[in-house]
Parts: structure tokens; C-alpha cells; sequence
């Protein structure tokens, strides 16, 4: 009699027909089962069997594997934890070959910021923060993340500058020779854009604007204003627009003329003025003196471009100085500062214009010969920046005298 295979897994009294490798598979029903469903219990042999069982099982033990994974992926506590301790310990693995280790620490809630992408102020930073990001900023480090901003005055376009007879804007085509000169560079080179626009209106002859004649000091009070305007410029990398108000606090900062009322008489007097300010704590960070007495070959770059070039300079110093009159308005200051900075920007407003229509009516030699003054003077600064390597102070002790040059200790 041939033996008898169990297929019911109805309780038995004997004990080896209820091992579970002697029941039969309950879906291909050919082979003895192996496993079970955890889902509903039923017996199966093989992955193929499980897999075509029911597919409401495996898709629910699917989607429960997978949702399991995924909340083993999310990061907890402990492991964000690790990550800032990584970023902490690889941010002062690149600061300690450039400064001490003290200052090159950053908090945890200044890296979870910068993780989160919030915007960081000053005020955010710790002492040690703070501390490491001036020290960054006074070497230059910081300047290495910022394109060079090339001045408009040493374009080539710059030298074809040209205003209508009574000063206004001129709307002209390409420049051929520009273009020539500037081969390979066309977007510099070929187009004024980059130069800043002159009066949108006609200047009026100077002596309309005053009953009294034109200063013959006008030429020296120009070059305060043409360096302060550099060095404007090139410590706001060319965009004043990003904070109107501070850049023109920084103008009449360093300007004799338009911040503080003064009346250089000579040239030099002027220069050594600026070149004061530029060495001052305040600016120093620049680059001093050296970077001072670079920008006198600015001066000395846009005299040689003429007084077109000189009354487009003289327009953006105003326009900046009325962007810098609308942004007052909505600074939360005392109401006698912000009536004092007002009285300021309009007197140096004023100021700026009145020589714009000066500078206009000048024939064209007049800048030549200027240019070739202020280059004088610079061989001289030059000469005591060599010799003294410090920091330039200028006094005038006698009305026919010539200002003074010392070393402030």
C-alpha cells in the first residue's frame, strides 16, 4: 500500500506528520512548504510561490521594508551632532595655517545658521568671530572671493567720451577706432555703457550760479573731489548703489572740500589732505599710503581724459549723493543727526554741481597741464613714502608757507 501524504494541517497524534517540511506548498501544491506568510499565515515553498501568493502581502511588506529604510536614513540628534563636529574640525584645520587657533573658531549656532542658509550679520558672530573675520578682511583674504572691478576711467572707451556744447548727454554710435584698439575685449571695449551718462539737462554758465566770480582755487578743490570719488569706488568695488549712504559718508570722509568746508590752496596741500585720510585707522585696511598714492594715478588718468570725462565724474558723484539723500530718509536716526547728515549732502550737492558747470567751461589744456602738476607732486609723495614709511600728516604753519609732511608715531 503506498504511504500517505498529509495535505490537512489538522492536529495529529503523530508526532512526524506535523513537521512543517511535510505539509504541502498551498500554492503551487507540488512541493513541501518551507515557509510561512507573516502576513496571512499561509504555507509556501519558495520565493515564487511567496511573490505570487497574493499580491496585497507582498506589496504591504514592501512598502513597510521601504518606509523602514527611509526612517533609517533620517538623520537623529546624535548624527547631526557628528556633521557639526566634522565642519567644525575641518573649518579649524583650514584657518590654522593662516591664523592662530583661537581665532579660527566658529560656534555651533553660527555653523547650524550657514547650514540652514540664513544670512549672517556681524552681530551674529562671537568676540573670537568677529576678531578672525576683521583680520580676514584686513589682509585681503576676503577680497580674493570678490571679481576685480575694473574703473571705467582705464577703459579704452573711456577716451571718446564726448558731451553736447552745453554739456548734456550725447547719444552716439560705436566708436570705430575703439573698437580697433580694443580687439578681443568687444564688450568693454566697443561700448560706452560702462561710462557713467553726464547731465540729462543743460549746465548753465557758472556766474548764474553765484554773483560772485569763480574761485581760481577750483582746480585744486577739483582734485580733492576726483580722489575722494576714486576712492570711493574702489572700496565699494565699483557699485556705490549697494549702500548710497554709507559710500557718500565715505566721500565726504575723505573729501576736504565736501565734508568738511576746507580750501586747499595748493595742490599738494590737497593731495596730502587725502592721502591723510586714506592712511587713517578708519581706512587702513585698504592698503594705506600705498594704496593712497595709487590713486593719484587715477587723478592723473582722468585729467588727461578732458572735461567730458570730468563732468561724467562729477555727475555720478551727485547722483550718488541724492541716492544717498533718498536712503536717509528711511534710516531710524535722532532727528538732529539725521538733519545734520541732510545739510551735508545738500551743501556738498550744491558744491559738486557748481564745479561740474566750472569744469565745463574750461578750454581742454587746462587738464593737461593740471595732470602734469598733480604728477609732480606724486614723484615728491612718493619719494617721502620710501624714505619714512609711515603715516602722512599734513599742517600748514604759515598762510605762504608749504603744508608739512610727518611720520605720526
Amino acid at each position: 500500500m503506498p504511504e500517505t501524504i498529509i495535505t490537512s494541517e489538522a492536529p495529529s497524534t503523530s508526532t512526524q506528520f506535523n513537521h512543517p517540511s511535510h505539509i504541502i506548498c498551498r500554492v503551487c501544491e507540488k512541493q513541501f512548504s518551507q515557509y510561512t506568510c507573516p502576513r496571512c499565515n499561509i504555507r509556501y515553498c519558495s520565493l515564487h510561490c511567496y511573490k505570487s501568493h497574493s499580491l496585497r502581502c507582498t506589496e504591504s511588506f514592501m512598502r513597510e521594508n521601504v518606509v523602514q529604510e527611509m526612517q533609517q536614513l533620517q538623520p537623529d540628534n546624535e548624527t547631526k551632532q557628528k556633521m557639526l563636529d566634522i565642519l567644525k574640525r575641518f573649518h579649524e584645520e583650514e584657518e590654522t595655517d593662516g591664523m592662530d587657533e583661537d581665532d579660527s573658531y566658529l560656534s555651533e549656532e553660527t555653523i547650524q545658521k550657514i547650514m540652514s542658509g540664513n544670512q549672517i550679520s556681524l552681530d551674529d558672530l562671537s568676540a573670537e568671530e568677529r576678531k578672525c573675520f576683521q583680520r580676514a578682511v584686513a589682509s585681503g583674504e576676503l577680497s580674493k572671493l570678490i571679481k576685480p572691478w575694473d574703473p571705467w576711467w582705464l577703459k579704452p572707451s573711456a577716451k571718446y567720451i564726448s558731451l553736447g556744447q552745453d554739456g548734456a548727454s550725447l547719444v552716439q554710435p560705436l566708436v570705430e577706432q575703439d573698437s580697433v584698439e580694443s580687439s578681443g575685449n568687444d564688450m568693454e571695449g566697443n561700448q560706452l555703457h560702462d561710462i557713467p551718462p553726464g547731465p540729462e539737462t543743460p549746465l548753465p554758465p557758472a556766474s548764474k550760479l553765484s554773483t560772485a566770480d569763480p574761485s581760481p582755487l577750483l582746480a585744486v578743490h577739483l582734485i580733492d573731489i576726483i580722489y575722494s570719488y576714486c576712492f570711493t569706488l574702489r572700496l565699494y568695488n565699483g557699485d556705490w548703489q549697494s549702500d548710497a549712504l554709507e559710500s557718500a559718508m565715505v566721500l565726504l570722509g575723505v573729501s576736504s572740500v565736501l565734508g568738511k568746508g576746507g580750501q586747499p590752496e595748493t595742490v599738494l596741500e590737497a593731495l596730502l589732505h587725502c592721502l591723510e585720510q586714506t592712511s587713517s585707522p578708519a581706512y587702513r585696511h585698504m592698503g594705506g599710503l600705498q594704496f593712497g598714492l595709487g590713486l593719484l594715478d587715477d587723478v592723473i588718468s582722468l585729467l588727461y581724459l578732458g572735461g567730458a570725462a570730468l563732468v561724467c565724474l562729477l555727475c555720478d558723484t551727485q547722483r550718488l549723493i541724492q541716492a544717498a539723500e533718498k536712503d536717509l530718509k528711511s534710516e531710524k536716526l535722532h532727528k538732529s543727526k539725521r538733519v545734520e547728515i541732510k545739510n551735508k549732502l545738500k551743501s556738498a550737492e550744491r558744491k559738486v554741481y557748481f564745479v561740474m558747470c566750472w569744469v565745463h567751461e574750461q578750454p581742454a589744456e587746462v587738464w593737461c597741464s593740471l595732470a602734469a602738476l598733480v604728477n609732480a607732486e606724486k614723484s615728491s609723495a612718493v619719494e617721502f613714502a620710501s624714505s619714512k614709511k609711515g603715516t602722512v600728516r599734513s599742517e600748514k604753519v604759515e598762510r605762504t608757507g608749504k603744508p608739512l609732511i610727518e611720520e605720526v608715531q
